[in-house]
C-alpha cells in the first residue's frame, strides 16, 4: 500500500497518497508496517501539529522494534520532530530533539553476512578496494566500497555492473569501519531496510554465493532507465 502511495506522490496526487498511507496504517499487521505508514503519513501533513503527531508515532514504534535497519531512521526522525517544535515555538523541546538527533547517530551494528555484486572474476582472500569508476555515473571515481546484507540486492548490483563477465556475488568481510550508505538510507524509505553499507577500507572476499533471485531482462531495463533518469548526484 505504501508503494502505491509513493507512486501517487510521484504523479502529484498527494491526497490520494495520504489516503493510501492511512489505509496502510489501518491494515498494518505488525509494528513495522505501522512504523512505515506513520513515517509516510507524517511527510504529507500540512500543519506542524499533524507532522509532529505522526513523526512521534513513528519514533515510538521504531524504538519498540529494536530493529537495526530501523535504527538508522532515528536521527532524521528527531530532526523532523525538532523542526515541528521549532515551528510551534517550543524551543525547549526543539533543542532536546536536536540533541537526540546528534546522539542517536552511531555506526551500524549489523553482523552480516555481507555480499558484494560485480562482474569481476575474483577469489577467496582477494581484497575489494575503493577507487574504481562508478557503475552509475561515468567519470566518477568512488571513494568507498559498497556492500549489502541482502543477497538479492548484491545480485541486482552484479547485473547492473559494468563489464561483460558473468554476474558474481561474493561473500565479503569488512576489514575496517563501515557506515550506512547515505545514497539510500532515509531516502525513499525510513532507515536502511536494504542493509546497504559502504567503507573506506577494503572488503575481504571469503566465499561466493550462487543462488539469488535474478531479475528479468524487462526488470533490468526498468532499473537502467531509473538510474539514467536519476538527476541526483551520488554522495561520494
Amino acid at each position: 500500500m505504501c508503494m502505491r502511495g509513493m507512486l501517487m506522490e510521484e504523479t502529484g496526487k498527494f491526497q490520494d497518497a495520504v489516503n493510501l498511507y492511512r489505509q496502510a496504517w489501518d491494515d498494518a499487521s505488525n509494528e513495522f508496517e505501522k512504523f512505515l505508514a506513520a513515517w509516510f503519513i507524517a511527510r504529507l501533513q500540512p500543519e506542524a501539529t499533524g507532522r509532529l503527531m505522526w513523526y512521534d508515532t513513528a519514533l515510538q514504534l521504531g524504538l519498540s522494534l529494536d530493529n537495526e535497519p530501523v535504527r538508522a531512521a532515528f536521527p532524521p526522525l528527531h530532526e523532523y520532530i525538532a523542526q515541528c517544535y521549532q515551528e510551534l515555538g517550543d524551543v525547549s523541546h526543539a533543542r532536546k530533539h536536536q540533541e537526540l538527533a546528534l546522539s542517536s547517530v552511531s555506526p551500524p551494528l549489523d553482523k552480516g553476512p555481507f555480499y558484494h555484486g560485480t562482474k569481476a572474476d575474483l577469489q577467496a582472500g582477494d581484497l575489494l578496494n575503493a577507487g574504481y569508476m562508478s557503475n552509475y555515473q561515468s567519470e566518477l571515481v568512488m571513494n568507498h566500497i559498497y556492500f549489502t546484507g541482502l543477497i538479492n540486492g548484491a545480485g541486482l548490483a552484479a547485473a547492473l555492473a559494468n563489464g561483460e563477465g558473468a554476474e558474481r556475488v561474493y561473500l565479503v568481510e569488512p576489514t575496517g569501519d563501515f557506515e550506512d550508505d547515505p545514497n539510500v538510507t532515509n531516502k525513499k524509505f525510513p532507515g536502511n531496510p536494504t542493509r546497504s553499507y559502504r567503507s573506506l577500507q577494503p572488503l575481504k572476499i571469503i566465499g561466493e554465493a550462487t543462488e539469488w533471485q535474478r531479475q528479468t531482462p524487462e526488470q533490468l531495463q526498468q532499473w537502467r532507465e531509473k538510474l539514467k533518469a536519476n538527476k541526483g548526484g551520488i554522495i561520494n
